[in-house]
Protein backbone atom coordinates (compact mmCIF):
# COMPACT_ATOMS: atom_id res chain seq x y z
CA UNK A 1 0.00 0.00 0.00
CA UNK A 2 0.90 3.65 -0.12
CA UNK A 3 1.45 5.49 3.17
CA UNK A 4 -1.89 7.29 2.64
CA UNK A 5 -3.73 4.00 2.17
CA UNK A 6 -2.06 2.51 5.26
CA UNK A 7 -2.98 5.57 7.34
CA UNK A 8 -6.64 4.73 6.79
CA UNK A 9 -6.08 1.75 9.11
CA UNK A 10 -5.61 4.19 12.00
CA UNK A 11 -8.77 5.73 13.44
CA UNK A 12 -9.60 8.54 15.81
CA UNK A 13 -9.12 7.69 19.50
CA UNK A 14 -7.14 4.52 18.83
CA UNK A 15 -3.93 3.62 20.65
CA UNK A 16 -0.96 3.27 18.32
CA UNK A 17 2.40 1.72 19.20
CA UNK A 18 5.46 2.73 17.22
CA UNK A 19 8.69 0.74 16.85
CA UNK A 20 12.18 2.19 17.06
CA UNK A 21 14.08 3.93 19.83
CA UNK A 22 15.15 7.55 19.42
CA UNK A 23 14.99 8.38 15.67
CA UNK A 24 16.75 5.04 15.04
CA UNK A 25 14.38 2.48 13.56
CA UNK A 26 11.30 4.70 13.81
CA UNK A 27 8.67 4.63 11.06
CA UNK A 28 8.72 7.82 9.01
CA UNK A 29 6.27 7.93 6.11
CA UNK A 30 3.12 6.47 7.70
CA UNK A 31 3.19 8.88 10.69
CA UNK A 32 3.40 11.77 8.21
CA UNK A 33 0.38 10.35 6.36
CA UNK A 34 -1.53 10.03 9.66
CA UNK A 35 -0.68 13.65 10.41
CA UNK A 36 -2.01 14.75 7.02
CA UNK A 37 -5.17 12.73 7.57
CA UNK A 38 -5.64 14.39 10.97
CA UNK A 39 -5.41 17.85 9.44
CA UNK A 40 -7.91 16.88 6.75
CA UNK A 41 -10.34 15.61 9.38
CA UNK A 42 -9.86 18.72 11.51
CA UNK A 43 -10.59 20.89 8.46
CA UNK A 44 -13.93 19.07 8.11
CA UNK A 45 -14.71 19.71 11.76
CA UNK A 46 -14.11 16.09 12.77
CA UNK A 47 -11.97 15.01 15.75
CA UNK A 48 -8.83 12.98 15.06
CA UNK A 49 -6.35 12.27 17.84
CA UNK A 50 -4.49 9.11 18.76
CA UNK A 51 -2.77 7.78 21.87
CA UNK A 52 0.92 7.09 21.32
CA UNK A 53 3.23 4.46 22.77
CA UNK A 54 6.85 4.61 21.59
CA UNK A 55 10.17 3.16 22.62
CA UNK A 56 11.65 6.52 23.53
CA UNK A 57 11.97 9.77 21.61
CA UNK A 58 11.55 9.61 17.86
CA UNK A 59 12.30 11.65 14.77
CA UNK A 60 10.55 14.77 13.55
CA UNK A 61 8.66 12.67 10.98
CA UNK A 62 6.88 10.99 13.87
CA UNK A 63 6.60 13.15 17.00
CA UNK A 64 7.05 16.48 15.21
CA UNK A 65 4.55 15.89 12.41
CA UNK A 66 1.87 14.46 14.70
CA UNK A 67 2.36 17.26 17.23
CA UNK A 68 2.08 20.00 14.63
CA UNK A 69 -1.11 18.44 13.27
CA UNK A 70 -2.61 18.33 16.81
CA UNK A 71 -3.12 14.61 16.39
CA UNK A 72 -1.76 13.41 19.76
CA UNK A 73 -4.24 12.65 22.55
CA UNK A 74 -1.63 11.28 24.94
CA UNK A 75 2.02 10.28 24.72
CA UNK A 76 4.39 8.06 26.70
CA UNK A 77 7.16 7.38 27.72
CA UNK A 78 9.86 9.84 26.47
CA UNK A 79 10.08 12.58 23.87
CA UNK A 80 12.50 15.23 22.64
CA UNK A 81 10.44 17.15 20.06
CA UNK A 82 10.18 20.91 20.65
CA UNK A 83 6.72 20.98 19.06
CA UNK A 84 5.45 18.10 21.18
CA UNK A 85 7.11 19.57 24.27
CA UNK A 86 5.18 22.80 23.72
CA UNK A 87 1.90 20.85 23.70
CA UNK A 88 2.81 18.96 26.87
CA UNK A 89 3.73 22.11 28.78
CA UNK A 90 0.59 23.88 27.56
CA UNK A 91 -1.34 20.82 28.78
CA UNK A 92 -2.91 20.40 25.34
CA UNK A 93 -1.60 16.83 25.14
CA UNK A 94 -1.54 14.45 28.11
CA UNK A 95 1.85 12.97 28.88
CA UNK A 96 2.98 10.55 31.52
CA UNK A 97 6.65 9.96 32.10
CA UNK A 98 7.80 6.40 32.70
CA UNK A 99 10.95 4.35 33.22
CA UNK A 100 11.65 2.90 29.78
CA UNK A 101 12.14 -0.66 31.00
CA UNK A 102 8.56 -0.72 32.35
CA UNK A 103 6.53 0.21 29.28
CA UNK A 104 6.38 -3.13 27.44
CA UNK A 105 5.36 -5.09 30.52
CA UNK A 106 2.81 -2.42 31.52
CA UNK A 107 1.25 -2.83 28.08
CA UNK A 108 1.14 -6.61 28.53
CA UNK A 109 -0.38 -6.22 32.00
CA UNK A 110 -3.12 -4.05 30.50
CA UNK A 111 -2.36 -1.05 32.71
CA UNK A 112 -2.33 1.41 29.79
CA UNK A 113 -5.21 0.16 27.68
CA UNK A 114 -5.35 -1.67 24.40
CA UNK A 115 -2.83 -1.43 21.54
CA UNK A 116 -4.95 -1.11 18.43
CA UNK A 117 -2.26 -0.61 15.79
CA UNK A 118 1.50 -1.27 15.69
CA UNK A 119 3.67 0.58 13.16
CA UNK A 120 7.25 -0.63 12.75
CA UNK A 121 10.17 -0.13 10.37
CA UNK A 122 11.76 -3.26 8.88
CA UNK A 123 14.48 -4.18 6.44
CA UNK A 124 12.72 -7.45 5.59
CA UNK A 125 9.22 -8.88 5.94
CA UNK A 126 8.27 -12.36 4.73
CA UNK A 127 4.98 -13.92 3.65
CA UNK A 128 4.96 -16.14 6.74
CA UNK A 129 5.13 -13.17 9.13
CA UNK A 130 8.82 -12.76 9.87
CA UNK A 131 9.78 -9.13 10.51
CA UNK A 132 13.45 -8.08 10.61
CA UNK A 133 13.79 -4.69 12.27
CA UNK A 134 16.25 -1.97 11.24
CA UNK A 135 18.52 -0.07 13.64
CA UNK A 136 16.19 0.31 16.63
CA UNK A 137 13.97 -2.08 18.58
CA UNK A 138 12.18 -0.32 21.45
CA UNK A 139 8.82 -1.93 22.23
CA UNK A 140 8.33 -3.42 18.76
CA UNK A 141 8.05 -7.10 19.82
CA UNK A 142 5.35 -6.38 22.39
CA UNK A 143 3.24 -4.01 20.30
CA UNK A 144 3.38 -6.40 17.33
CA UNK A 145 2.06 -9.21 19.50
CA UNK A 146 -0.65 -7.17 21.22
CA UNK A 147 -1.93 -5.05 18.32
CA UNK A 148 -4.92 -6.00 16.20
CA UNK A 149 -3.22 -4.60 13.09
CA UNK A 150 0.41 -4.15 12.09
CA UNK A 151 1.71 -1.69 9.52
CA UNK A 152 5.25 -2.38 8.30
CA UNK A 153 7.40 0.28 6.68
CA UNK A 154 9.79 -1.77 4.56
CA UNK A 155 12.70 0.64 4.27
CA UNK A 156 15.16 -0.36 1.55
CA UNK A 157 17.72 2.11 2.91
CA UNK A 158 18.53 -0.60 5.50
CA UNK A 159 20.07 -3.85 4.21
CA UNK A 160 18.28 -7.16 4.74
CA UNK A 161 21.66 -8.45 5.93
CA UNK A 162 20.83 -6.85 9.30
CA UNK A 163 19.07 -10.13 10.07
CA UNK A 164 21.07 -11.61 12.95
CA UNK A 165 21.97 -8.30 14.64
CA UNK A 166 18.81 -8.34 16.80
CA UNK A 167 18.07 -10.42 19.89
CA UNK A 168 14.29 -10.41 20.28
CA UNK A 169 13.20 -11.70 23.67
CA UNK A 170 10.12 -11.09 25.82
CA UNK A 171 10.13 -12.37 29.40
CA UNK A 172 7.20 -14.43 30.60
CA UNK A 173 4.91 -12.41 32.84
CA UNK A 174 4.50 -13.15 36.57
CA UNK A 175 3.95 -15.51 38.24
CA UNK A 176 5.82 -17.56 35.64
CA UNK A 177 8.75 -15.24 34.99
CA UNK A 178 12.24 -16.71 35.19
CA UNK A 179 15.64 -15.05 35.31
CA UNK A 180 16.78 -13.26 32.16
CA UNK A 181 19.79 -15.42 31.18
CA UNK A 182 22.23 -12.67 30.24
CA UNK A 183 25.57 -13.04 32.00
CA UNK A 184 27.79 -11.10 29.59
CA UNK A 185 26.74 -8.32 27.17
CA UNK A 186 27.26 -10.60 24.16
CA UNK A 187 24.88 -13.37 25.32
CA UNK A 188 22.10 -14.06 22.82
CA UNK A 189 18.88 -15.30 24.39
CA UNK A 190 16.12 -14.74 21.81
CA UNK A 191 15.38 -14.71 18.09
CA UNK A 192 16.71 -12.64 15.22
CA UNK A 193 13.18 -11.75 14.09
CA UNK A 194 9.73 -10.78 15.29
CA UNK A 195 7.29 -13.53 14.29
CA UNK A 196 3.63 -12.57 13.86
CA UNK A 197 0.51 -14.03 12.32
CA UNK A 198 0.65 -12.78 8.71
CA UNK A 199 -3.07 -12.02 8.81
CA UNK A 200 -2.37 -9.21 11.30
CA UNK A 201 -0.19 -7.32 8.81
CA UNK A 202 -2.63 -4.77 7.41
CA UNK A 203 -0.13 -3.02 5.16
CA UNK A 204 3.43 -3.07 3.91
CA UNK A 205 4.61 0.37 2.78
CA UNK A 206 7.86 0.34 0.82
CA UNK A 207 10.19 3.28 1.47
CA UNK A 208 13.74 4.42 0.89
CA UNK A 209 14.09 7.10 3.55
CA UNK A 210 17.29 7.84 5.50
CA UNK A 211 17.45 7.99 9.27
CA UNK A 212 16.96 11.30 11.02
CA UNK A 213 20.32 10.93 12.72
CA UNK A 214 21.81 14.38 13.23
CA UNK A 215 25.55 14.78 13.78
CA UNK A 216 26.58 15.69 17.31
CA UNK A 217 27.66 19.24 18.06
CA UNK A 218 31.44 19.76 18.31
CA UNK A 219 32.85 19.03 21.74
CA UNK A 220 33.79 22.10 23.75
CA UNK A 221 36.16 22.65 26.67
CA UNK A 222 33.46 22.00 29.27
CA UNK A 223 32.27 18.66 27.86
CA UNK A 224 35.86 17.51 27.32
CA UNK A 225 36.76 18.46 30.90
CA UNK A 226 33.81 16.42 32.18
CA UNK A 227 34.91 13.49 30.02
CA UNK A 228 38.47 13.62 31.33
CA UNK A 229 37.22 13.85 34.93
CA UNK A 230 35.10 10.73 34.45
CA UNK A 231 37.96 8.76 32.86
CA UNK A 232 40.46 9.84 35.52
CA UNK A 233 38.03 8.92 38.29
CA UNK A 234 37.48 5.43 36.90
CA UNK A 235 41.25 4.87 36.66
CA UNK A 236 41.58 6.02 40.27
CA UNK A 237 38.88 3.54 41.32
CA UNK A 238 40.68 0.70 39.55
CA UNK A 239 43.97 1.55 41.26
CA UNK A 240 42.15 1.65 44.61
CA UNK A 241 40.74 -1.84 43.97
CA UNK A 242 37.11 -0.68 43.95
CA UNK A 243 36.70 -1.62 40.29
CA UNK A 244 38.00 -4.95 38.96
CA UNK A 245 41.11 -4.78 36.79
CA UNK A 246 39.14 -6.52 34.01
CA UNK A 247 36.69 -3.58 34.25
CA UNK A 248 32.89 -3.93 34.02
CA UNK A 249 30.42 -3.06 31.25
CA UNK A 250 29.52 0.58 30.74
CA UNK A 251 26.13 2.23 30.32
CA UNK A 252 26.08 5.77 29.00
CA UNK A 253 23.21 8.13 28.21
CA UNK A 254 22.72 10.07 25.00
CA UNK A 255 24.20 13.43 24.02
CA UNK A 256 27.38 15.42 23.73
CA UNK A 257 28.58 14.86 27.29
CA UNK A 258 28.11 11.11 26.91
CA UNK A 259 30.06 11.12 23.65
CA UNK A 260 32.86 13.11 25.31
CA UNK A 261 32.99 10.69 28.25
CA UNK A 262 33.26 7.69 25.94
CA UNK A 263 35.91 9.38 23.84
CA UNK A 264 38.03 10.23 26.89
CA UNK A 265 37.69 6.71 28.24
CA UNK A 266 38.90 5.34 24.92
CA UNK A 267 41.91 7.67 24.90
CA UNK A 268 42.90 6.75 28.46
CA UNK A 269 44.92 3.56 27.98
CA UNK A 270 44.86 2.87 31.71
CA UNK A 271 41.27 1.77 31.11
CA UNK A 272 41.25 -1.70 29.53
CA UNK A 273 39.24 -2.67 26.48
CA UNK A 274 35.65 -2.73 27.70
CA UNK A 275 32.12 -3.83 26.81
CA UNK A 276 29.04 -1.63 26.58
CA UNK A 277 25.59 -2.63 27.88
CA UNK A 278 23.34 0.34 27.33
CA UNK A 279 20.20 1.62 25.62
CA UNK A 280 21.67 3.89 22.90
CA UNK A 281 24.83 3.03 21.00
CA UNK A 282 26.33 6.35 19.88
CA UNK A 283 28.97 7.53 17.41
CA UNK A 284 31.74 7.34 20.01
CA UNK A 285 31.08 3.64 20.68
CA UNK A 286 31.44 2.82 16.99
CA UNK A 287 34.68 4.79 16.76
CA UNK A 288 36.08 2.98 19.80
CA UNK A 289 35.03 -0.34 18.33
CA UNK A 290 37.00 0.44 15.16
CA UNK A 291 40.00 1.38 17.31
CA UNK A 292 39.78 -1.85 19.30
CA UNK A 293 38.89 -0.07 22.55
CA UNK A 294 35.31 -1.42 22.76
CA UNK A 295 34.99 -5.16 22.43
CA UNK A 296 31.18 -5.51 22.21
CA UNK A 297 28.13 -3.26 22.46
CA UNK A 298 24.64 -4.37 23.45
CA UNK A 299 21.89 -1.79 23.18
CA UNK A 300 18.37 -1.00 22.05
CA UNK A 301 19.31 1.18 19.08
CA UNK A 302 22.09 2.46 16.88
CA UNK A 303 21.52 6.11 17.73
CA UNK A 304 24.26 7.36 15.45
CA UNK A 305 24.66 10.06 12.83
CA UNK A 306 23.74 9.19 9.25
CA UNK A 307 27.41 9.16 8.25
CA UNK A 308 28.13 6.55 10.92
CA UNK A 309 25.14 4.33 10.07
CA UNK A 310 26.33 4.34 6.45
CA UNK A 311 29.79 3.30 7.65
CA UNK A 312 28.30 0.43 9.67
CA UNK A 313 26.22 -0.80 6.75
CA UNK A 314 29.23 -0.61 4.44
CA UNK A 315 31.19 -2.92 6.76
CA UNK A 316 28.56 -5.19 8.30
CA UNK A 317 30.95 -8.14 8.29
CA UNK A 318 33.03 -6.25 10.89
CA UNK A 319 30.21 -4.92 13.06
CA UNK A 320 27.67 -7.73 12.97
CA UNK A 321 29.36 -9.88 15.60
CA UNK A 322 30.16 -6.87 17.79
CA UNK A 323 26.72 -5.22 18.07
CA UNK A 324 23.46 -6.63 19.40
CA UNK A 325 20.12 -4.79 19.47
CA UNK A 326 17.52 -5.81 22.07
CA UNK A 327 14.04 -4.72 23.19
CA UNK A 328 14.22 -1.93 25.76
CA UNK A 329 12.82 -4.04 28.59
CA UNK A 330 15.97 -6.15 28.18
CA UNK A 331 18.54 -3.46 27.35
CA UNK A 332 17.32 -1.42 30.34
CA UNK A 333 16.41 -4.26 32.65
CA UNK A 334 17.38 -3.60 36.29
CA UNK A 335 17.95 -7.32 36.93
CA UNK A 336 20.55 -7.49 34.16
CA UNK A 337 22.13 -4.17 35.14
CA UNK A 338 22.61 -5.42 38.72
CA UNK A 339 23.97 -8.78 37.58
CA UNK A 340 26.49 -7.30 35.14
CA UNK A 341 27.65 -4.67 37.65
CA UNK A 342 27.34 -1.75 35.26
CA UNK A 343 29.08 1.59 35.54
CA UNK A 344 26.17 3.90 34.75
CA UNK A 345 26.77 7.43 33.45
CA UNK A 346 23.80 9.74 32.94
CA UNK A 347 23.22 13.47 32.62
CA UNK A 348 21.58 15.66 35.24
CA UNK A 349 19.49 18.68 34.32
CA UNK A 350 19.94 19.88 37.90
CA UNK A 351 21.49 18.54 41.10
CA UNK A 352 21.28 19.77 44.66
CA UNK A 353 23.99 19.96 47.28
CA UNK A 354 22.67 16.85 49.04
CA UNK A 355 22.93 14.61 45.98
CA UNK A 356 19.39 14.60 44.57
CA UNK A 357 18.95 14.77 40.80
CA UNK A 358 16.38 16.42 38.53
CA UNK A 359 16.52 14.89 35.05
CA UNK A 360 13.28 16.13 33.58
CA UNK A 361 11.75 19.46 34.64
CA UNK A 362 13.04 22.98 33.99
CA UNK A 363 12.47 25.03 37.16
CA UNK A 364 10.29 22.23 38.48
CA UNK A 365 7.34 22.78 36.11
CA UNK A 366 8.28 22.55 32.44
CA UNK A 367 8.93 19.09 31.04
CA UNK A 368 12.12 18.84 29.02
CA UNK A 369 12.30 15.28 27.63
CA UNK A 370 11.56 12.70 30.31
CA UNK A 371 13.38 10.36 32.67
CA UNK A 372 14.29 7.92 29.89
CA UNK A 373 16.38 4.99 31.03
CA UNK A 374 18.40 6.82 33.67
CA UNK A 375 16.35 5.42 36.54
CA UNK A 376 16.51 1.88 35.17
CA UNK A 377 20.30 1.98 35.41
CA UNK A 378 21.03 4.36 38.28
CA UNK A 379 19.56 2.33 41.11
CA UNK A 380 20.77 -1.00 39.76
CA UNK A 381 24.34 -0.37 38.60
CA UNK A 382 27.51 -1.05 40.54
CA UNK A 383 28.56 2.59 40.29
CA UNK A 384 26.06 5.33 39.39
CA UNK A 385 27.54 8.56 38.02
CA UNK A 386 25.74 11.75 37.04
CA UNK A 387 27.44 14.40 34.96
CA UNK A 388 26.46 18.01 34.27
CA UNK A 389 28.11 21.25 33.25
CA UNK A 390 28.25 23.42 36.38
CA UNK A 391 26.27 26.26 34.76
CA UNK A 392 23.90 26.97 31.88
CA UNK A 393 22.64 30.02 29.96
CA UNK A 394 25.98 31.86 30.01
CA UNK A 395 26.41 31.26 33.71
CA UNK A 396 23.03 32.68 34.75
CA UNK A 397 21.87 29.25 35.90
CA UNK A 398 23.74 27.12 38.38
CA UNK A 399 23.19 23.44 37.70
CA UNK A 400 23.76 22.81 41.41
CA UNK A 401 21.20 24.36 43.74
CA UNK A 402 20.14 24.11 47.40
CA UNK A 403 17.17 21.86 46.56
CA UNK A 404 16.21 20.37 43.20
CA UNK A 405 12.99 21.82 41.81
CA UNK A 406 11.83 18.33 40.76
CA UNK A 407 13.09 14.98 42.06
CA UNK A 408 13.82 12.07 39.71
CA UNK A 409 16.73 10.32 41.47
CA UNK A 410 17.17 10.59 45.22
CA UNK A 411 20.45 10.80 47.09
CA UNK A 412 20.09 7.08 47.88
CA UNK A 413 20.77 6.16 44.25
CA UNK A 414 23.38 8.74 43.29
CA UNK A 415 26.96 7.73 44.07
CA UNK A 416 29.10 10.17 42.07
CA UNK A 417 28.53 13.70 40.71
CA UNK A 418 30.95 15.10 38.13
CA UNK A 419 31.20 18.54 36.51
CA UNK A 420 33.98 20.22 34.57
CA UNK A 421 35.45 21.32 37.92
CA UNK A 422 35.83 17.92 39.53
CA UNK A 423 34.38 14.83 41.15
CA UNK A 424 32.18 14.52 44.23
CA UNK A 425 32.26 10.99 45.64
CA UNK A 426 29.13 10.78 47.80
CA UNK A 427 29.46 7.19 48.95
CA UNK A 428 29.32 6.71 52.71
CA UNK A 429 28.81 10.41 53.46
CA UNK A 430 26.19 12.11 55.61
CA UNK A 431 24.03 14.86 54.06
CA UNK A 432 26.27 17.67 55.31
CA UNK A 433 29.40 15.84 54.18
CA UNK A 434 27.82 15.34 50.74
CA UNK A 435 26.99 19.04 50.53
CA UNK A 436 30.51 20.07 51.47
CA UNK A 437 32.00 17.64 48.94
CA UNK A 438 29.75 18.84 46.11
CA UNK A 439 30.35 22.53 46.83
CA UNK A 440 34.11 22.07 47.11
CA UNK A 441 34.53 19.90 44.01
CA UNK A 442 31.73 20.51 41.51
CA UNK A 443 30.19 23.96 41.89
CA UNK A 444 31.16 26.89 39.64
CA UNK A 445 33.29 29.41 41.58
CA UNK A 446 30.64 32.12 41.14
CA UNK A 447 28.11 30.08 43.10
CA UNK A 448 30.31 28.56 45.82
CA UNK A 449 29.91 31.50 48.25
CA UNK A 450 26.12 31.44 47.91
CA UNK A 451 25.85 27.71 48.52
CA UNK A 452 28.26 27.86 51.46
CA UNK A 453 26.13 30.66 52.88
CA UNK A 454 23.03 28.49 52.49
CA UNK A 455 24.69 25.55 54.23
CA UNK A 456 25.74 27.84 57.09
CA UNK A 457 22.21 29.10 57.82
CA UNK A 458 22.16 27.00 60.98
CA UNK A 459 19.11 24.90 60.19
CA UNK A 460 18.81 22.00 62.62
CA UNK A 461 18.29 18.39 61.63
CA UNK A 462 20.01 15.57 59.80
CA UNK A 463 19.54 17.29 56.41
CA UNK A 464 19.78 21.07 56.99
CA UNK A 465 17.30 22.11 54.32
CA UNK A 466 15.64 25.49 54.88
CA UNK A 467 12.14 25.05 53.49
CA UNK A 468 11.55 28.81 53.29
CA UNK A 469 14.72 29.62 51.38
CA UNK A 470 15.68 26.45 49.51
CA UNK A 471 14.30 27.75 46.19
CA UNK A 472 16.00 31.15 46.35
CA UNK A 473 18.07 30.27 43.26
CA UNK A 474 14.93 29.45 41.27
CA UNK A 475 13.12 32.56 42.50
CA UNK A 476 16.02 34.75 41.42
CA UNK A 477 15.94 33.13 38.00
CA UNK A 478 12.18 33.57 37.67
CA UNK A 479 12.17 37.24 38.73
CA UNK A 480 15.45 38.53 37.31
CA UNK A 481 16.74 35.86 34.94
CA UNK A 482 19.94 35.23 36.92
CA UNK A 483 20.64 32.89 39.85
CA UNK A 484 23.57 35.09 40.88
CA UNK A 485 20.97 37.37 42.46
CA UNK A 486 19.75 34.73 44.92
CA UNK A 487 19.42 35.99 48.51
CA UNK A 488 18.70 34.00 51.65
CA UNK A 489 17.86 36.90 53.98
Amino acid sequence: MTAEEAALSVNHDEHVGFGGFTPAGCPKVVPKAIARRAMEEHAKGHPFRIGMFTGASSGDSLDGELARSKAVKFRTPYQSSKDLRALLNARETDYFDLHLSELAQNLRYGFLGKVDVAIVEACEVTENGEIVLTCGVGIAPTICRLADKIIVELNHRHPAELRGMHDIYEPTDPPYRREIPIYTPSDRIGEAIIKVNPSKIAAVVETDVPNEGSPFAPLDEVTMAIGRNVADFLVYEMKAGRLPKEFVPLQSGVGNVANAVLGCMGENKAIPVFNVYTEVIQDAVIKLMEEGRVRFASGCSLTVSNAVIDKIYADLSFFKDKVLLRPQEISNNPEVARRLGLITINTALEADIFGNINSTHVSGTRMMNGIGGSGDFTRSGMLSIFTTPSTAKDGKISSIVPMVSHLDHSEHSVKILITEYGVADLRGKSPVQRAQTIIDNCVHPDYKPLLKEYLALGVKGHTPQDLRRCFAFHEALATGGDMHNARFS
